[in-house]
């Protein structure tokens, strides 16, 4: 009996997710990384939903490490209320109150690929408010995380059993935005230092 390596990228996924929220815990405590709430709410919401809506799709093991990748976002949603970033703007709180609207749509749907869409797109949004934190301070954030969270993605990608729309779309987006979030961080860091050396 072969290995099976669909069941091997799941594994590597989901300890690579669990790995990667090691140090952004432990960051959190040391007051080094600020979660912006907001974004770790609507994550919350969404996330649980489209880990389903890929069960139901067929995806198998490809949805194991966003399952635990679920756990540990209510959980730093919870600790972003204590020790999350105070940079809370205007724009911030239209994003998550469109967030919060399109999910009560969401919620209505039938259609599970429309679900699924809606779902990628709110979750897309939840990303916002923590861009434009990291553009500001992007040291507020562990790149470490969001680099091991892309490669995560592309591991769960290539453990679905099956690839359709329902399956792919909420984990091609998550790695195209967590891709984002963390060449963001890098080069803002660069840009900063180089700056207050001129």
């Amino acid at each position: 009996m072969g290995l099976d390596i669909k069941l091997v990228f799941a594994v590597l996924s989901t300890i690579i997710t669990i790995a990667a929220y090691y140090p952004y815990i432990r960051d959190i405590f040391l007051k080094k990384t600020k979660p912006h709430a907001y974004t770790w709410l609507i994550w919350g919401i969404t996330q649980g939903t489209a880990t389903a809506a890929l069960i139901y799709g067929g995806g198998n093991l490809g949805a194991m490490s966003l399952l635990v990748g679920t756990i540990m976002v209510i959980a730093i949603f919870l600790l972003s209320l204590k020790f999350g970033t105070r940079n809370i703007t205007k724009s911030d709180t239209l994003v998550l109150i469109i967030g919060l609207l399109a999910i009560i749509v969401w919620w209505q749907l039938k259609n599970p690929l429309l679900a699924v869409v809606m779902v990628t797109v709110i979750d897309a949004l939840g990303f916002l408010p923590t861009y434009r934190k990291s553009f500001v301070d992007p040291w507020s954030e562990t790149i470490s995380f969001w680099g091991a969270m892309a490669i995560s993605n592309v591991l769960a990608l290539l453990a679905i059993a099956e690839y359709n729309s329902l399956t792919v779309t909420y984990l091609i987006m998550l790695t195209v935005a967590n891709t984002i979030l963390l060449t963001l961080c890098i080069s803002r860091r660069k840009f900063i230092v180089l700056t207050e050396k001129e």
